[in-house]
């Protein structure tokens, strides 16, 4: 996939938001060498996160949810708008409910990108590898992949 497919995709109309979510995933997929990718938009009143994108969609289906209200995962990413960076299976451990299913599919780190427009977080990215260890350009290169889905929690966003 080329800079040009997700420029293609944002622009398209009727806009599809799966389609700017692959174009992302698949431009990402040789720099970042993700094993997985889903996007979540967010409930900001509850807290809770629905899967709106996923690479994976027999361990990881569109549509499903996850509580993150009194997590300090949730405080991080989606109340203060910060990015997490999750390194070794103990930090995929500490962070998630479902680290049993993230390590059986072999992954050991993880950034998470909060999409924030006007200071409010709409959604997340997330990127799971295989490595243990997140390069900085990893972390870098995952910061403008967030800025490049906004258009998606803009159009889906209440």
């Amino acid at each position: 996939m080329t800079v040009q497919a997700i420029a293609d995709a944002s622009a398209a109309a009727p806009f599809d938001p799966l389609a700017l979510c692959r174009a992302v995933d698949e431009h990402a997929l040789p720099l970042l060498r993700h094993s997985l990718c889903t996007v979540n938009r967010l409930d900001a009143p509850t807290l809770r996160l629905t899967r709106l994108y996923s690479s994976n969609v027999e361990a990881y289906p569109p549509g499903g949810s996850k509580d993150k209200r009194g997590t300090d995962w949730g405080r991080q990413v989606l109340a203060e708008r910060q990015l997490f960076v999750g390194e070794g299976t103990a930090a995929i451990r500490q962070s998630f409910d479902d680290h049993a299913a993230i390590e059986r599919l072999g992954l050991q780190s993880v950034i998470n990108v909060p999409i924030v427009f006007e200071q409010r977080c709409l959604g997340t990215l997330n990127l799971l590898m295989a490595a243990p260890v997140v390069q900085r350009e990893q972390i870098e290169l995952a910061r403008l992949l967030g800025v490049l889905l906004l258009p998606i929690f803009l159009k889906v966003s209440p």
